[in-house]
């Protein structure tokens, strides 16, 4: 069985790139579908040209292809993977070649964190990256909270790494629409503090579960419809993880969990949360889910506790 977990990425004995998109893989490697080779193609590694795909048009071209593939991630069979790409394994050589991913290592290990915990996901890892492509910076484990912390600080002094500016914020947003207005995006997000700017390149601190954080797969639920709740958040340990996962105190829903990175990190433990997603029966227990679509309409987590601290409602 191939070892694999979240932002690893898998080529197919096609040349098909894909970027896993879970821990556990019953029936196969779960993924979503990223780059194919393209003669026409706007990116290139060693000598072959790739197009990559946005989301929507990737399952398009997977229905087509190999339909036998797609379920609500796509699935490629273990005997289809002919490499595997590990996002700590490239650091070694992008510190060489990257002085912007050499900052970063060199002052998250400062702050005490093993290189052995980061990695580099995205366009980076299998090197399609071009003069516009983002930072994808990976962390393992609790040492994300640790990393978080120390680019707070760097963005707080003098240091390359720079916080994000309106027209970014703006950009990002966009990007997401997602069902909160902007000042209350905003205000969640900047709390977060994963974002940053190094020479003009914008960057992403992501949380991956260490090996001994991975337990057991989540089970599938049964949807009953939509709800609308507030709760008190009593765990947000994988808050950050996709998907995010919140343990809350309601009278009927045990967890609230977002399947879109906007809602990621976006509560702390103690606070109060409004949540609207679908809710999953899943034995005795209810979810509510967040992210029922690339683009949720109707779908949100806000938290009230912050929004009222800041004045906001």
């Amino acid at each position: 069985m191939i070892k694999t977990r979240l932002r690893d990425f898998i080529i197919t004995k096609d040349g098909w790139i894909f970027a896993v998109a879970d821990y556990f893989h019953p029936d196969g490697i779960r993924s979503t579908f990223r780059y194919v080779p393209d003669e026409n193609g706007e990116r290139e590694l060693d000598g072959i040209r790739y197009k990559k795909y946005d989301f929507d048009v990737a399952f398009e071209f997977m229905q087509k292809n190999r339909p036998e593939w797609v379920q609500d991630v796509h699935v490629v069979p273990e005997n289809e993977v002919k490499q595997l790409l590990h996002p700590d394994d490239c650091i070694p050589d992008l510190v060489k070649t990257d002085h912007r991913v050499a900052v970063i290592v060199e002052m998250l290990q400062n702050a005490g964190i093993p290189i052995s915990k980061m990695g580099i996901t995205g366009s980076l890892l299998p090197g399609l990256q071009n003069e516009t492509s983002d930072i994808d910076f990976v962390v393992y484990g609790n040492y994300w909270f640790k990393a978080r912390d120390a680019i707070a600080v760097a963005k707080s002094g003098v240091s390359i790494i720079e916080d994000i500016d309106d027209v970014m914020w703006h950009r990002i947003y966009d990007k997401r629409i997602p069902e909160i207005p902007f000042d209350e995006f905003i205000l969640h997000e900047k709390r977060k503090g994963n974002r940053g700017v190094i020479d003009g390149t914008y960057f992403d601190l992501l949380f991956v579960r260490d090996w001994d954080q991975i337990k057991e797969p989540m089970p599938r639920g049964k949807d009953i419809g939509t709800m609308k709740i507030e709760a008190t958040v009593i765990n947000a340990e994988f808050a950050f993880d996709s998907p995010s996962v919140y343990k809350v105190n309601h009278e009927s829903i045990d967890h609230v969990l977002s399947y879109t990175h906007t809602y990621a990190g976006q509560a702390l433990v103690g606070e109060i949360i409004e949540a609207q997603g679908m809710v999953e029966q899943v034995g005795d227990m209810k979810r509510l889910v967040v992210g029922t679509s690339r683009e949720p309409r109707g779908e949100w987590i806000r938290s009230l506790t912050l929004l009222v601290k800041s004045g906001l409602i």
